[in-house]
This record gives structure tokens, sequence and C-alpha cells, in this order.
């Protein structure tokens, strides 16, 4: 992981370094180290969340990953799950035990007419 840092420390001095010698004005005036040390710091950040980022991309995920435990198993290998839908031999899911609603009342009959 010392490549992006390295990378990143030689692009900040190169940045560092012109940005004091252009940003002088000419060769009987002082070096601009403040405005110098400013583009070294940002050319520093910015490659190497430029670097690392890339390198994210790039790096594969380890293989016990996408096999996965717990809540995030595939569910075609949970028992009963969905890998057994619909497979000979599967279970059956369990009829709603429930009882049924009230049959609604007819609309004819008023409060009076029930016995």
């Amino acid at each position: 992981m010392k490549a992006p840092l390295v990378f990143s420390a030689v692009l900040a001095v190169i940045a560092g370094i012109a940005t004091m010698i252009f940003a002088t004005g000419g060769a009987t005036k002082e070096l601009r180290v403040d405005l110098g040390l400013t583009a070294a710091g940002i050319a520093f950040i910015a490659s190497l969340l430029i670097s690392s980022l890339l390198l994210m991309t790039e790096k594969p995920n380890p293989d016990h990953i996408g096999e996965g435990s717990g809540v995030h198993r595939a569910s075609a290998k949970i028992p009963g799950g969905a890998g057994s839908v619909g497979a000979p031999g599967a279970k059956k899911a369990p009829e709603n035990t429930r009882a049924a609603p009230p049959a609604a009342s007819d609309s004819t009959e008023g409060p009076a007419g029930k016995a």
C-alpha cells in the first residue's frame, strides 16, 4: 500500500516546485513558497484520493464473501428456501390456520330482521 503514497508524494513535490518557480514572476523576485506548499498539498491529496479509489475498484472481493452466512445466505441453499420451490418432494406450505372472517351480512336485512 506504499505505492499510492509514494506516487502522491512525488507528484506533490513536482507540483510544489513548479508552482514556486512559475508563480515567482521573474529571476529577481523571491520564490513563492506559500503558493508552492499550497499546490503541493492539493496535488498530494487529490492524487492520493484518485489512486486509492482506483485501487479499491480493482481489488476483487475474497471468495468467502460471496458464499454468505446468516442473513445474506443464498436462499437457494436454505432447506425449504427458494431452491426447493416446485422441486419434487418439496414440502407444501402450511395451510392458513386462521379462522375465516365472518360472512358479510345481507344488505336487505336490517338489525331487526336477524333472529
